[in-house]
């Protein structure tokens, strides 16, 4: 798959969005990618699952289970278990503190996917991994839908993602758009 084709797929299900927004990180972007609006159209969903997945096999990357962060990466968590054929789990966030909740379970030496929609800074998916090393698991791969940092967040495995670019964004106090009055947004599922 193209680099384009998944934005114009963004764009087609008016999922790419331009305005002055509150990052799920605290930073402020004029750019955002609200993969749930592609991700309620379970053809679209399983159509990039099967493009993820693609990557992991052309990389021969054994998966036991996957497992995403709630709740962005929830749905594309689903179709990627799905297009795997292995168990797909997610995280969740109580007390601000990521982990497995409603009685999901890893086993020592399970190899673990982890997926994500949209990563940014990767604190989102960084939590997801370090809850799950208590387990003993082993992280073989991280894949998302959009790499909004063209590639500059390492999780010291393999990342893949269907678009990758680098998205300008910027510390609250830094932001021009607050600086000329603009009040941002936040379209994201955490408060």
């Amino acid at each position: 798959m193209q680099q384009n084709s998944i934005k114009e797929l963004f764009k087609k299900n008016n999922a790419l969005l331009n305005g002055h927004f509150k990052l799920s990180s605290g930073l402020h972007s004029d750019t955002y990618f609200q993969s749930a609006l592609i991700l309620q159209h379970p053809k679209e969903a399983a159509y990039l699952a099967e493009e993820l997945t693609k990557k992991i096999k052309e990389n021969n990357i054994k998966v036991d289970v996957v497992v995403s962060p709630a709740m962005g990466g929830v749905i594309i968590g689903h179709e990627m278990g799905r297009a795997l054929n292995v168990r797909a789990i997610f995280t969740e966030r109580v007390d601000d503190k990521v982990s497995l909740r409603r009685g999901f379970s890893v086993k020592e030496g399970e190899k673990v996917l982890v997926v994500e929609d949209v990563i940014t800074t990767g604190l989102s998916t960084k939590e997801v991994i370090d809850s799950l090393k208590f387990f003993g698991v082993e992280i073989v791969a991280v894949v998302s839908l959009v790499d909004r940092s063209a590639g500059k967040v390492d999780f010291g495995v393999p990342r893949f993602s269907l678009l990758s670019l680098e998205v300008k964004s910027y510390k609250e106090e830094d932001c021009h758009m607050c600086k000329d009055g603009g009040i941002a947004v936040k379209p994201g599922s955490r408060k």
